[in-house]
């Protein structure tokens, strides 16, 4: 399927390699964009921003807290896994620290139409073991359309790995531009689908998200308009991240979330 296939099977050798550290049964976030050219982030200023991790505290993916019980996530991040094999850190900016609280999840909602080899509905909606006391982020819905027009500042979110090739142990965030639908196909000729789908980035790259990235929330003024899906590289000239787009999707997770 052209670079952008060609880039995800070079991640599966990585994760492969991966796999050494990881319990039987978790899927190792795959071509994900990575916090490359942000900086650090308050997770007081941002509390609705989560990561997944494994039971031995391995981080993996991000996610949005968009309920107190219930996280948004990438399908392919919890694709492998059972709920027992997925825990929801909250509150905690520090991966190395233990603020925050880590929530055991019941029950794993995956798109019934989501498809691995395109990322089409790439979409996971995880409820918690408990009610968690942080803010959560709203949801964009269809009548939320300028919220993707193209050159809207969009921040993302994540604990991904950063420009020197190591996961950070901070929580970043970077600004991006939305794309345009032209643009983002330039990019993703057989992968992008923009009912489905929006992109954000610089033309000349330098900035995106990345692998453990996965997952993590896109937010345009207040409101969370798309999560971290799949790209080509990081930050590579005229290969901008792809996140799902939430307002195609809003009914769907809000029927996800308990009353």
């Amino acid at each position: 399927m052209g670079v952008a296939r060609v880039r995800i099977i070079a991640w599966h050798v990585l994760a492969t390699l991966a796999l050494s550290v990881l319990p039987p049964g978790i899927a190792v976030a795959e071509p994900g964009p990575r916090i490359v050219g942000g900086s650090r982030a308050s997770i007081v200023d941002y509390p609705w921003t989560v990561y997944l991790r494994t039971a031995s505290g391995f981080q993996y993916c991000g996610g949005t807290l968009v309920a107190p019980s219930s996280v948004l996530t990438a399908a392919h991040c919890t694709a492998s896994s059972g709920p027992a094999e997925i825990f929801v850190v909250a509150g905690r900016e520090d991966t190395s620290s233990e603020d925050g609280v880590v929530a055991a999840v019941t029950r794993i909602w995956i798109h019934p139409e989501f498809d691995r080899p395109t990322y089409r509905n790439d979409v996971s909606v995880l409820t918690l073991d408990r009610s968690l006391p942080y803010r959560t982020l709203p949801l964009a819905t269809p009548a939320d359309a300028g919220l993707y027009a193209p050159g809207t500042p969009a921040d993302v979110f994540g604990w991904g790995i950063t420009e020197g090739g190591s996961p950070s142990r901070y929580l970043m965030r970077a600004s991006v531009p939305v794309g345009t639908d032209g643009y983002c196909s330039q990019g993703y000729p057989e992968q992008f689908d923009p009912a489905l789908m929006v992109c954000a980035g610089y033309p000349e790259g330098g900035i995106d998200a990345c692998q453990g990235d996965s997952g993590g929330p896109l937010v345009v003024e207040g409101r969370l308009i798309g999560f971290t899906s799949f790209g080509t590289g990081c930050a590579e000239p005229g290969h901008p991240g792809v996140y799902a787009r939430v307002s195609t999707y809003s009914d769907a997770i809000a029927a996800q979330i308990p009353p």
